[in-house]
C-alpha cells in the first residue's frame, strides 16, 4: 500500500517518510517483550526506521504522526504494559494479538515463562484495556510426540476455560512446514509433524465442541489458512482487523474512507460480526496469499526475539539472535 508521505526532522537533517494509519509491532520480533523501551523511545522521537529483512540496501523512515492504531503481536506483554497509558495519552488506541501455546512438556518455547504466569498476564491486560482489545491465538498447531489431537484440544480447553470470558476472539493456525521449521522442530523430536487436511478439519470439529463448552462465547477463525471451514461456523481470520479499527477509532474519517462505513463500528462484540457483514477493505498484498489482513506497516526486525520458540520463522538461530541484540541500542533509530 502506498502511505502518506510527510517530511520529518532526524539527527541526519530533515527526512520523506511514510506516515501509515496502522503499524504492526511486530510479526517480525515480540517489540512488547524484549523492545517496549526501544519503542517508547521511538514513539517520543515521533518515527522509527525499518530495513528491508531481504534487503539490506532498503530502509524507510516510518512517521508516528499519522498512526491511529497499534497493533502489538506478543507472547509474553509485562514490558509494554506500564507503557499503554501514555500510549494512549499520545493519540494512539491498540490491541493486542496475544499468543497462548502450551507447549511447556515438549519444550518448543523455551524462552518463555510459565503459562500460568503468561495466563495471569492476558486476564491482567484484558481487565485493563478491554476484552475487544486482547485476542487470544492459540498458534501454530503441531503434532507428534506425544501431541495428538485429544492432547491438543486438552490443552486449548485448559487455557480456554480461564481466557474465554476475557477476549472475544480465538484465532489459530496450523504449523507451516517450511524446511528451517523442519530442521529445527526434528532437533527435538523427529515425529513432530504438520497436521494433514484431515487431522487440521478433525482439530477444527473440536475447537467448535471445546468452545461451547466454555465459560464465554469465542468467535473462532483461522490465521492464514487456506483450508475452508465455514461449514463449522469458523471464518478467515483479519488479525489486522479493518471492522475492529473502526470499532476502535469510529471517528476517523481515514478508516471510513479505506474500509467503508459500517453499522457494525460500534458494536458491543466480535461475535456479532461474520463474514457477510464484514466491512470490505483492501487485502495487505505484502502478505501471504491466504492471508485476510487490512494494510500496515511493520517496524519490527527478524532475529531479535529472545523466545527461541523452534517453530519460528523468524529467527535465523539463537546464535545470530545473541549477535544481533548485542549490537542493539534503545536509542538506535531501527531495530
Amino acid at each position: 500500500m502506498k502511505w502518506p508521505e510527510t517530511v520529518i526532522e532526524t539527527p541526519q537533517g530533515r527526512q520523506m517518510a511514510i506516515a501509515p494509519l496502522v503499524i504492526s509491532a511486530s510479526r517480525a520480533t515480540d517489540i512488547p517483550a524484549f523492545h517496549a523501551d526501544w519503542f517508547m523511545n521511538r514513539l517520543r522521537a515521533g518515527y522509527c526506521v525499518w530495513q528491508n529483512p531481504f534487503n539490506s540496501r532498503q530502509r524507510q523512515y516510518v512517521s508516528f504522526e499519522k498512526a491511529k492504531v497499534f497493533v502489538f503481536w506478543s507472547k509474553h506483554p509485562a514490558s509494554i504494559m506500564p507503557h499503554l497509558s501514555e500510549i494512549k495519552d499520545r493519540g494512539h488506541d491498540f490491541y493486542f494479538q496475544y499468543t497462548l501455546n502450551d507447549y511447556e512438556k515438549v519444550g518448543l518455547e523455551p524462552g518463555l515463562p510459565r503459562l500460568s504466569q503468561r495466563i495471569e498476564q492476558f486476564k491482567r491486560l484484558s481487565d485493563n484495556i478491554g476484552r475487544q482489545r486482547v485476542i487470544w491465538r492459540f498458534d501454530p498447531i503441531i503434532l507428534g510426540n506425544g501431541l495428538t489431537i485429544e492432547d491438543t484440544l486438552d490443552r486449548l480447553y485448559a487455557i480456554g476455560r480461564e481466557v474465554a470470558p476475557h477476549t472475544e476472539k480465538l484465532v489459530f493456525s496450523f504449523v507451516d512446514w517450511y524446511k528451517k521449521t523442519e530442521r529445527e522442530l526434528g532437533r527435538i523430536d523427529a515425529r513432530l509433524r504438520a497436521p494433514s487436511e484431515e487431522e487440521m478439519r478433525q482439530i477444527a470439529q473440536g475447537i467448535v465442541e471445546v468452545e461451547r463448552a466454555l465459560p464465554s462465547p469465542l468467535k473462532l477463525t483461522t490465521c492464514a489458512e487456506s483450508i475452508d471451514l465455514h461449514k463449522l461456523g469458523i471464518e478467515h481470520n483479519q488479525c489486522i482487523d479493518s471492522s475492529l479499527l473502526l470499532r476502535l477509532c469510529p471517528d476517523c474519517a481515514e478508516f471510513q474512507k479505506a474500509y467503508g462505513k459500517s453499522a457494525h463500528m460500534n458494536q458491543f462484540s466480535l461475535l456479532d460480526l461474520s463474514d457477510t457483514t464484514r466491512t470490505k477493505a483492501s487485502k495487505d498484498s505484502g502478505q501471504r496469499k491466504p492471508c485476510g489482513c487490512v494494510p500496515s506497516k511493520d517496524i519490527g526486525a527478524y532475529n531479535t526475539c529472545r523466545h527461541f520458540c523452534a517453530y519460528c520463522y523468524a529467527n535465523q538461530s539463537q546464535n545470530a539472535v545473541l549477535a544481533k541484540l548485542r549490537t542493539l541500542r534503545q536509542d538506535s533509530e531501527q531495530l
